[in-house]
């Protein structure tokens, strides 16, 4: 703890002394019995001194009978994935109630390299609220496509030290442990005895346990609740994910009671803020694990105690004295309505956000094409034989393996809306080639037009879907042209877009301006035929060969089962 001295802590919350802070008439919601007991609660700089009982302070919050839950923890996401930089993610999130997330800045390292992990640490540093780092474990994440950057041990070593850093990030390559890969095992025996965090869609067996061997403790790529349940009895704090794209609470829902609560965690991975302006964040992960049965006591202390203990944060997760006060005070406790977020003893309001260092953005201008694309580029020559196709599965990434007859025009395979399938195309945008993979996918709905992402998991190329070959074109050039970021082409017109200039990841606008201009994007997609939801974010999932199924990378379409082309 910090900020104030251990004597004065002491007669503060014995009473000897006025508390710094008292948050007075409040019913503290008990996550040993998940009772309400009503209380005061003492603060001394950043910490909670005094709890059941009255005190009095300097300054004085009034709870008006309102509920007291320890600040939430997102144990998983990257911050890039929210589409704004980490400033405006804290002042978009931290008035939900995250209070602590644990970020792994895994996206922007795979285009920059180290300075992302500068950037990161930098700015975790001036946030209000308390942002941790996982370091990057997979730069590049796959062989299989044309990265911006390499991490090797070497390169993450000088950071694991950083008070803001707490260990490893997701272990993507699981043949890579598995098969004790030299890189791989470089990094894990790096970072032995500490964090490291797992990455394992669809792992059993002895597989997993070889893959928990490496000292890996922490997966959020559970979708099915045997899978979750085998998982938590081997070792593994799960965390469960409901992401725009990955949704996996309804699933595992059923596995989250008062007596299993220790062994989850939740996490949102990538969320962005048109989803958090209509439904929430971490709030909204509590209130839709009550409303579908999940006692409150395992959903809130999923959300805290047991999150802070996961990753060694022994000083948060519980409101009781000696730890760090952060606070959600709740109009509503199975609603989880947030009224008022106390982040290290301090209200949250516009004064703290104004007051913070912002640090200069880096990755500006990361888009780099040799040469414009031509639609000729798009097209892909064949005869009419069966075609691979990827397929969607809604609320996953998960990609199953499809084929299809498609038609042929002057010895080029066209896609078809008739069978709900288009061309997709991934382009290599690092500068370090001209690559561009050609595929096929369903499920978009389109009629007609292009879209296109400069956000591309893992490696951040340029991926475009339509059915028209100059739309998607036009569309790649035009993230050039604004430094990356989506959009929406149809008839050689760019009908809605939004840049993200900050490594074609992020926007350098306020979290409210990326709101209004996904809103945009969605109609702008709707216009086309799209029937996605979250057509961008589906679209930037696509290029990511990492779990058993079709994926089409900048070398083109790769079967993983096989690692190969196809």
């Amino acid at each position: 703890m910090t900020g104030s001295a251990i004597s004065d802590r002491i007669a503060q919350g014995s009473g000897r002394t006025p508390a710094d802070t008292v948050i007075r008439n409040v019913r503290l919601f008990d996550l040993v019995t998940g009772t309400l007991l009503p209380t005061d609660i003492a603060i001394c700089g950043d910490t909670i001194v005094g709890t059941l009982d009255s005190y009095e302070g300097v300054n004085v919050i009034e709870g008006h009978g309102r509920i007291a839950v320890p600040g939430f923890i997102d144990t998983h996401l990257h911050v890039e994935s929210s589409l704004i930089t980490p400033f405006e993610f804290d002042r978009c999130v931290l008035p939900h109630g995250v209070t602590t997330a644990i970020c792994d800045p895994h996206e922007m390292a795979n285009v920059l390299g180290r300075p992302a992990l500068d950037y990161f640490t930098e700015a975790a540093l001036r946030t209000v609220m308390d942002l941790r780092v996982n370091l990057a474990s997979c730069v590049p994440s796959t062989a299989l496509e044309t990265s911006g950057a390499t991490l090797g041990a070497a390169d993450l070593l000088p950071y694991r030290d950083h008070p803001k850093v707490i260990g490893l990030a997701e272990f993507m390559n699981i043949p890579g442990v598995l098969n004790c890969d030299p890189v791989c095992m470089e990094k894990l025996e790096a970072f032995a005895g500490g964090h490291i965090d797992g990455h394992a869609p669809l792992l059993r067996g002895r597989k997993l346990n070889g893959y928990l061997s490496a000292g890996i403790t922490t997966d959020h790529e559970a979708t099915a609740a045997d899978e979750a349940l085998e998982k938590v009895r081997k070792g593994m704090m799960v965390l469960i994910r409901e992401g725009s794209v990955c949704k996996d609470l309804r699933a595992l829902a059923p596995l989250l009671t008062p007596v299993t609560s220790p062994f989850f965690a939740f996490c949102t991975d990538d969320r962005n803020p048109l989803e958090i302006a209509h439904e929430g964040h971490l709030d909204y992960l509590i209130r839709l694990a009550i409303s579908l049965g999940v006692e409150p006591l395992a959903a809130y202390r999923s959300a805290t105690l047991s999150a802070a203990n996961a990753f060694g944060l022994r000083d948060r997760g519980l409101i009781a004295p000696g730890r760090r006060a952060d606070i959600v005070l709740l109009d509503d406790l199975r609603e989880c309505r947030v009224s008022d977020v106390i982040s290290a003893g301090r209200l949250v309001n516009d004064a703290l956000f104004a007051a913070r260092e912002i640090i200069p953005a880096v990755g500006i201008d990361s888009i780099n094409l040799p040469a414009p694309v031509t639609p000729r580029d798009m097209a892909m020559a064949g005869s009419g034989a069966q075609r691979p196709v990827i397929g969607l599965v809604p609320g996953q990434i998960i990609t199953p393996f499809l084929h299809a007859d498609l038609p042929v025009r002057d010895g080029m395979v066209q896609p078809d809306p008739a069978q709900d399938i288009a061309r997709i195309c991934v382009v290599a945008r690092h500068g370090h080639n001209d690559n561009i993979g050609r595929g096929f996918v369903k499920g978009f709905g389109l009629s007609g037009g292009a879209l296109a992402s400069s956000v591309g998991h893992d490696s951040h190329n340029i991926c475009v879907v339509g059915m028209n070959d100059a739309d998607m074109a036009t569309a790649v050039n035009h993230l050039e042209k604004t430094g990356g970021g989506f959009v929406v082409v149809r008839d050689g017109q760019v009908v809605a877009d939004m840049p993200l200039p900050v490594a074609g990841l992020m926007s350098d606008a306020p979290f409210e301006t990326v709101r209004d201009q996904l809103e945009v994007l969605r109609a702008a997609a709707r216009s086309l035929g799209c029937t996605l939801d979250e057509p961008f974010l589906q679209l930037a999932f696509l290029p990511l060969p990492v779990i058993p199924h079709l994926k089409i990378t900048d070398f083109g379409m790769v079967d993983v089962n096989r690692m190969e082309l196809v």
